[in-house]
């Protein structure tokens, strides 16, 4: 049966591959060459990954990621789409849901929303309802570095506090525009702003996100 992970994976793996290796993301100022290492270094080399959270070992997580971007881009793309070894972690059906949803999915617009053609894509309400309970779940952790007050609301009203404080933002979208703002892709999200415009203006210079 295919999961939420193992959809976006693949969709992910097929939108790099059409857009090229030095395609612009949304990620850091990457290229499609240089995220599609982040995402096999990820998942294939856990003595390097640890450096996305862990600032002392950023340098090697950097050096490592950079022999990985030096690969063909057709062996990094392949990589993607066949998914981790089966020693992995990242292999079990499970973890590999739990883990790589919102990574996949987030990563998945990186790509398409760095083109000047993007459209939002409809969602459909299963998936749509997994990434509210993870980003229900990662609020607080996401919104830790919000300026000021900052609300996720659905427009069917489910509520998720990302930040406590005054004055108060609240961020109104579906559930995959609310991810990629809480991700720090606020001028990439289709949500609407409720709130003071200095308070609104702080929260989308903000550093949102992991």
């Amino acid at each position: 049966m295919s999961t939420h992970a193992k959809r976006e994976r693949l969709l992910l793996a097929d939108l790099l591959e059409s857009a090229g290796p030095e395609a612009p993301t949304l990620c850091e100022n990457w290229s499609a060459r240089e995220l599609a290492a982040h995402v096999v270094v990820r998942e294939r080399r856990a003595d390097a990954a640890g450096g996305i959270l862990v600032k002392p070992l950023a340098a090697r997580l950097q050096r490592v990621q950079a022999e990985f971007a030096a690969k063909p881009y057709e062996e990094l793309i392949r990589l993607i789409r066949t998914g981790p070894p089966r020693m992995s972690p990242f292999a079990l059906k499970q973890l590999d849901e739990a883990s790589n949803t919102v990574e996949f999915y987030v990563h998945t617009e990186d790509v398409r929303r760095a083109r000047p053609d993007w459209a939002a894509r409809e969602l459909d309400p299963v998936f749509a309802d997994a990434l509210w309970s993870r980003l229900e779940r990662m609020a607080r952790v996401l919104g830790r570095r919000s300026p000021v007050g900052l609300v996720l609301r659905r427009p069917d009203g489910r509520t998720a506090v990302a930040h406590r404080g005054t004055p108060v933002v609240t961020a109104v979208g579906e559930p995959g525009e609310l991810t990629m703002f809480a991700f720090g892709r606020q001028e990439a999200a289709d949500v609407a702003l409720d709130g003071d415009k200095e308070a609104i203006d702080r929260v989308l210079a903000a550093d949102l996100g992991v």
